[in-house]
């Protein structure tokens, strides 16, 4: 692939304008309130499937990239509540968390991604300084990520335990999905990619590599899916969603580089799907309703999430 192929598909793309200049979530306006009352409905048994990764498991291998595995310390533990005991106070525990906001199960923010210096809807990057972008932060999506989910679980239907590393997921692969697990993709849904990529490192009880390796994805003429189905967000099991290492000439990820600031799109990466999967295999319904807040962080570029996918 050439740079101007990928320059083109940017200009082609591209959503900015659409839902007026100054839109700051893109592709979630899709998610109307008619939308999420449809997808309530899809809730027949009350089953309830956790996609957060656990924050115990060593996502992140990659320390020249400068992130981080969560750092979980405790402030205050039983024997300092017992040692410090005073009749009539109260006793107590307390921890914390410190950690990258993409360290493990995430969502992008339409912040992160920049092409040719540009964000989302024109924005200008160098905007966007130590104290944070003036624009387009994960808080913008705040009340935005309920809708229909859609599981397309391409390592089933390739009939494999995972795709092979570099595994390119064409449109195609993703359309002869849907079909044979009897859904379909469109306007404002949640669509969640199943490659298998991270239950390989649980099983093994390996992780390393794991945040930058080679790894399965779409192909960049996801970013033409993405805008013909016009769905919400994005998101799948791997750390990239989009195929690594890319084909690409001066692109590391030139799928990011068009879907994030041309497309406005929102992207979840290292979801844990497993149950999910298996569920969905079991009963064949690929379609739940799926909720996914991300914490309200004013200026975040991203941010941790235990998404639910309910059926």
């Amino acid at each position: 692939m050439i740079k101007e192929e990928i320059e083109r598909a940017f200009r082609e793309l591209s959503n900015w304008g659409r839902w007026g200049v100054d839109d700051q979530i893109g592709t979630l306006n899709n998610v109307t309130p008619q939308k999420i009352a449809a997808a309530a409905r899809l809730i027949r048994e009350g089953r309830v499937f956790a996609l957060g990764a656990s924050l115990k498991w060593p996502l992140q291998s990659t320390p020249n990239k400068g992130r981080w595995n969560v750092i979980h310390s405790y402030m205050q533990d039983g024997a300092d509540a017992h040692a410090a005991f005073i009749d009539g106070m109260v006793e107590y525990s307390d921890d914390a968390i410190h950690m990258p906001v993409q360290c493990s199960t995430h969502w992008d923010a339409l912040c992160h991604t920049f092409h040719g210096g540009q964000t989302y809807n024109g924005g200008d990057a160098r905007d966007f300084r130590s104290k944070g972008p003036p624009k387009l932060g994960i808080e913008h999506t705040a009340n935005r990520m309920a809708g229909r989910g859609v599981l397309l679980d391409i390592a089933r239907f390739k009939s494999v335990d995972h795709l092979e590393n570099g595994y390119t997921i064409s449109n195609q692969d993703l359309d002869d999905c849907a079909a044979k697990q009897g859904v379909s993709v469109g306007q404002g849904d949640f669509v969640i990619i199943r490659t298998g990529y991270q239950e390989r490192f649980l099983n093994s009880g390996n992780w390393h590599t794991h945040s930058y390796s080679a790894a399965p994805g779409v192909a960049f003429e996801n970013c033409y899916w993405l805008k013909e189905k016009d769905v919400a967000a994005i998101a799948s099991d791997t750390y990239a969603v989009e195929v690594v290492p890319a084909s690409a000439d001066g692109y590391g990820f030139p799928w990011h580089s068009v879907a994030i600031p041309s497309i406005g799109v929102t992207v979840g990466e290292m979801l844990y799907v497993k149950e999910l999967a298996e569920d969905c295999a079991r009963d064949g319904i690929y379609t739940f309703f799926f909720c996914a807040p991300p914490l309200n962080l004013p200026g975040g570029t991203g941010s941790p999430i235990n998404p639910q996918a309910i059926k």
